[in-house]
């Protein structure tokens, strides 16, 4: 994948519809500072504005990670190429959200633990313990929560019984049991329980994924 041949495909395409780079970031939810690093090759699109940026600008997934419009045979030649690129790709940043979720982790226990133990041991008023106790129980609610969000969203499971691989809803994935790298979920495609197993991305069985 080429970023400076995609950025420049990007800004070819956006010019021909005829849109400024802010009506453009506009049009997909990104800021016109993201389009611009596109455009001059400094990154590329995420896997989750991806489709809506090929659908602003009338191009296919395959023209977008070609950097280039595709007849037919050019098509066929190059889908099974991009769909590894994109499987790739969209591994690459939910590592980073992974990891991100993991630093977020730490610092919210530590955050937590550091506001009980003030509450604990510091020579306070009973409403000044409390107001500790309770503001690092908070923190820790709520950042258990936030790191679920991230973990919904940088992800999948893989059903353990017809191997479908998808992404829970929130409901669904704080409910189910779970073990470090497994959680009890029903697939959506065969309708079965299962301890579905985390993977990063939608790729072929055999790209392994942890946690």
């Amino acid at each position: 994948m080429d970023p400076v041949k995609i950025g420049y495909f990007i800004r070819e395409c956006r010019k021909e519809k005829g849109y400024t780079q802010e009506a453009l970031a506009d049009k997909i939810y990104v800021s016109h500072k993201t389009v611009s690093k596109w455009e001059t090759g400094n990154g590329t699109p995420d896997v989750s504005v991806m489709s809506l940026l090929c659908k602003e600008l009338d191009i296919n997934l395959n023209e977008l990670f070609s950097g280039e419009r595709l007849d037919d045979q050019n098509y066929r030649i190059n889908a099974e190429k991009n769909l590894k690129l994109m499987i790739d790709h969209e591994r690459e940043t939910n590592k980073k959200l992974l990891i991100a979720e993991i630093l977020i982790g730490i610092a919210i226990v530590a955050a937590s633990l550091a506001l009980i133990m003030l509450g604990g041991l510091l020579t306070l008023e009973v409403w000044q313990r409390v107001l500790f106790i309770g503001g690092g129980l908070l923190v820790l609610v709520l950042g258990v929560v936030g790191l679920c969000i991230l973990e919904v969203q940088g992800g999948y499971f893989q059903c353990q019984q017809c191997g479908e691989v998808f992404r829970p809803t929130f409901g669904a994935y704080l409910m189910g049991m779970h073990t470090i790298t497994r959680r009890h979920l029903k697939c959506p495609s065969c309708g079965k329980w299962s301890m579905a197993k985390r993977r990063l991305s939608k790729g072929t069985s055999h790209d392994h994924d942890h946690k």
